[in-house]
Order: structure tokens, then sequence, then C-alpha cells
């Protein structure tokens, strides 16, 4: 198994703080957003092999399986990250595979550039993924009920909204959504500047349920998003539960650290709470205009002490384990590629001993065995 450099990616809304404690380290002073394992060429992991994604390239079948090679062809299927938020990432749905392909054609006929602003498809794949809170964690998941959503925005008592508010009450539920919706982004950036901050004044006043938009308020003033993001249910995640984002799913991290994994994809639609580009007809088409329970998971426990995160894609597996002190060994190996990371305490995998925030990639049939005490996430895909 090798040993994993990993890159930390500065994003604006990135923790200060987060991963440098994790790690152990002092912090720069500068955002830390995400720490990306993998063999994403944006920033592939680094080994004393070379950079991951050339490891996989010069041998995939040996690397990842000949089962895992058939089944995704011959690249790591997932990215696995440490993700920190220290203020509300922008507000973004992500394609099914079906959409991925046909957008990403069609750009692609339109010779738009891969790196161009406008661009919204970078690669012809889906991107479902899952966060699991190593911290308290705050995000938005999925639409409300419409009525409900009718009752916060009610309960602003700002003339602008009323408009908004009357539709939630007065069309079955994906009309009134994607009405709502459509109007929020489409509105006179203007005026709705002027909605947000009367919006963003009452939120703050009255607080409660309100107060986490008052929050995304003062990061992205006057943004739309801010009324897009008060039809979206807000969830508070404790350590160790996690929630699945599928395709047409809504969503926003707001704070705190997590370990997130994904699907091998760049594809991002954007809703607002964002100076990048927002492709208003494209998002209408790929978002799913229901109301959504944001279904929290919490891992499920098997008799070797894996504690699995459940989800119904293939591309990833995320589970956990907590491994205590002076046992036998857990035998880890498995017939497809994987990532182990530490998250507490001292874990020994093979010959590494793992801190915190410290990863090594697992070959397909490489005999992996952990031991703790520590706690141990392990990333691999269903083949």
């Amino acid at each position: 198994m090798d040993r994993l450099d990993n890159t930390v990616r500065p994003y604006a809304w990135g923790s200060t703080t987060a991963i440098p404690e994790l790690l152990g380290v002092a912090p720069t002073g500068e955002p830390q957003a995400e720490m990306w394992m993998g063999a994403h060429p944006g920033a592939p992991s680094r080994t004393g092999r070379g950079p991951l994604n050339q490891v996989i390239d010069e041998a995939p079948e040996r690397e990842l399986g000949t089962r895992t090679v058939e089944k995704f062809g011959p690249r790591l299927p997932f990215l696995l990250k440490l993700l920190a938020a220290g203020a509300p990432l922008s507000l973004q749905v992500h394609p099914d595979l079906e959409q991925a392909r046909e957008g990403y054609e069609d750009e692609q006929r339109r010779g738009i550039p891969i790196d161009a602003g406008h661009r919204n498809y970078k690669d012809a794949n889906h991107k479902p993924e899952l966060i699991c809170a190593l911290t308290e964690f705050d995000g938005l998941c999925g639409f409300r009920e419409p009525l409900r959503a009718a009752e916060l925005l009610a309960a602003l008592d700002v003339d602008s909204l009323k408009p908004y508010v009357d539709l939630l009450h007065a069309h079955p539920e994906e009309a009134a959504l994607r009405e709502v919706l459509t109007a929020v982004l489409g509105a006179d950036p203007e005026e709705m500047a002027h909605t947000v901050t009367e919006a963003a004044a009452a939120c703050a006043r009255l607080g409660g349920a309100h107060a986490p938009y008052a929050d995304i308020a003062h990061h992205y003033p006057g943004d739309p998003g801010v009324i897009a993001a008060m039809l979206l249910n807000h969830v508070r995640l404790q350590p160790g539960e996690a929630l699945f984002l599928g395709a047409g799913i809504p969503h926003a991290y707001l704070n705190g650290l997590g370990v997130e994994i994904m699907a091998n994809s760049d594809n991002v639609l954007r809703c607002g709470l964002t100076p990048k580009h927002v492709d208003v007809p494209e998002l209408l088409r790929i978002v799913r205009f229901e109301a959504t329970d944001p279904g929290v998971l919490r891992p499920e426990a098997s008799p070797d002490g894996e504690e699995v995160y459940e989800t119904p894609i293939d591309e990833f597996r995320l589970s956990r384990f907590v491994l205590p002190e002076a046992t036998a060994p857990h035998d880890l190996t498995r017939a497809t590629p994987q990532i182990l990371l530490c998250t507490a305490g001292s874990v020994r995998a093979g010959e590494h001993t793992l801190a915190p925030g410290e990863s090594v990639f697992v070959p397909a049939d490489e005999k992996a065995e952990v031991s703790g005490p520590g706690t141990l996430f392990r990333a691999t895909v269903i083949a």
C-alpha cells in the first residue's frame, strides 16, 4: 500500500482552522477548504511511485482490479476529501448520468472550452456524493414542503416576498417550487438585492429557524440564492451522521468538518450563493422539483465492526471502523481499490502508522491489515 501526500485546496469558503487542527499543525491564516485523496487529475495524491493517477494509468488492472476496470473503466471511480466549510458553499445541483453525457456532448459540439467560466459540464459523468460529519455540520438538502417554505417566508413580513408565498399556496407541489425558484432567479437584480437585504434583517431579528439564512445573507449580501435557500431543508448533522446527495437534489454545505466522497466528476449547476456563472435554463432542466426528506444516514454495523453508509450507487462505498486498542488486526483485503483515512487516534495500516488526516492507497487484492486505537474511514467501490 502507498502512503498518500495530499493537496489542500484554499477555496475562499474554507475554514482557516478545522483541517490544521485535525492534522495537528499550525494554521496558516489562509482558508483550507478541501484535502483531496485520489487520482483526480486536478490534484492527484502523490505516492512514492509517482502521482496516483499516473500509477493507475500505467497498470490499471493491477491497481484497480479486473472487476473495477470492467465496470468503470481504467480510472479510480471516486474522489475522497476532507471538507472544512467556514462559510456557505454555493447552492448547487448535480446531473444524472444521462444528463451529464448529453450536456457534455452538446457543449463539446458547440466548441465551448473546458475551462470556460460559462461551461456547465466538465466531463460526461454524474456526481453523486456523500458527506459524513466529523464535527457538528450544517447544510441545506432538498426542497421543503411548499407550505412549510411559505410559512418561513411569510414570517419575514417582507412585501416583495408575498407573491412567492401566494405561489407556494396556490399550485401543486412541483409547479409551486418550479415557479418560485424561476421567479427568484429571474428577478431584477437590483430589486432582488433590496428584497434580500430586508429578508436578512428579518431573519436576524426572528432567529430560530430563520437564523441560518441570516448567516448565509451575511456572507452573500443581496444574492438571490439567499431566498432560494429558504426553500430548502436545513439539516444539522452530529458527528458520524451523513447525507447522500443524489442527482437533481439542490443542496449547500454551510459549516463544519466532514469526510466527503463522490463520483469522480466536476459537473455542478449553481443556483446562487456564488459569483460564478448561473445557467438558469439548464439548472431548471436538472433540478428535481419535489419536496424530500433530507434522509440523515447513520452507519449500519456489521459483525466484523465495519460501519457502512449505505447508498444506491456503486462508484463509491464509504465505511468506518472504530478500532479499540489491543485487539487482533482487522483484515480489510478486497478485490477492489481502497483509500484508508485516519480521523482520530493512531491507526496501523500495514507498515504505515497513520495520524489524523493521514491516508493510504491500497491496490486491489493487496494485503491490508489495520489496528488501533483510532478511527478509520474506508473508501472503495462496489464491483
